[in-house]
């Protein structure tokens, strides 16, 4: 099972949707999914004294403006290993830009987390963790000499549709059969 591929993401994402986990909360180490094999891949260790302050990871089938899946920061009380599936509400997100382009973060809470699971939007978030998460991204590229910009906070709705232009951006990957 290809975690990006064979994991859908479908309607109503409104209810729950579901990330795949790729960085525990409170890592320095930078894995991406490899699009070809599902395997995760080591980016990069981060070069800042900073650590993911929630657990990161990606929507499944799903394509952002960076060529990337898009990316979500999931609320929770504990780090989860990566690959793991776990089913968010969509609470809002922050615009971001960097090298490739746009590259939103969407905030998630994790619907199975009696903790959290009485969040549904941004708004009632801690704002000393909304500005946490804000100078992370702000800081951690800067080390490497790379570019990082975060734009507003956004709410659940606009949230929601960049999650569906996102959906609606996923082009499987073509299926070949050799003889």
């Amino acid at each position: 099972m290809h975690p990006l591929h064979d994991v859908p993401c479908v309607e109503p994402v409104d209810v729950f949707a579901p990330v795949i986990v790729e960085i525990p909360a409170g890592s320095k180490l930078k894995f991406e999914i490899d699009k070809k094999t599902g395997l995760l891949a080591l980016d990069r260790v981060l070069h800042a004294a900073v650590h993911y302050p929630l657990n990161y990871g990606f929507f499944p089938q799903t394509l952002g403006d960076d060529t990337d899946p898009l990316d979500a920061l999931v609320l929770m009380q504990e780090p989860l290993p990566p690959l793991t599936i776990v089913r968010t509400r969509v609470l809002g997100g922050f615009a971001m830009r960097d090298d490739k382009g746009g590259d939103d973060k969407l905030l998630c809470v994790a619907i199975d987390d009696p903790m959290w699971a009485h969040v549904k939007t941004v708004e009632e978030m801690s704002p000393q963790l909304l500005d946490e998460i804000r100078r992370f991204f702000s800081d951690y590229k800067r080390a490497e000499g790379k570019y990082s910009e975060v734009g507003e906070l956004y709410g659940r709705e606009q949230a929601l549709s960049v999650l569906r232009r996102a959906m609606k951006q996923y082009v499987p990957p073509a299926v070949t059969f050799s003889v």
